[in-house]
């Protein structure tokens, strides 16, 4: 990442939505404050699969293998977040050794069909 550039941030309140399952992944986050909660609609009703806390990275499945959001993510508190783009992403990971990379994908892979069942 070049040195002028600035990382974007976005801060949301409890119960805000972050993303909705099924929207356009293009971007992941890194939690700089706060909880969020992963959520899914599961037999009609609304599952917390996990939450992710400070430090931590949620919506990068879509950047990886640019398919849609297998899960909503909600703030279960105040909670402040770094945007990283997918250009970020994509300059990051051309910079990666090729094994990581298609092993990224497999995971992905592997992740959204044991979520699909």
């Amino acid at each position: 990442m070049a040195a002028d550039s600035v990382l974007q941030r976005q801060t949301f309140q409890r119960g805000d939505k972050i993303f909705k399952e099924g929207d356009e992944g293009n971007m992941a986050y890194v939690i700089q404050e706060g909880d969020v909660e992963i959520v899914k609609i599961i037999d009609g009703h609304e599952t917390v699969l996990g939450t992710v806390s400070k430090g931590g990275i949620f919506g990068e499945m879509a950047l990886i293998d640019s398919k849609p959001r297998m899960a909503a993510a909600r703030a279960a508190g105040g909670v402040t977040i770094i945007c990283v783009t997918r250009q970020m992403f994509e300059d990051k990971l051309s910079k990666s050794d090729p094994f990581i990379r298609g092993l990224l994908n497999i995971l992905a892979d592997n992740i959204r069909r044991v979520s699909s069942k």
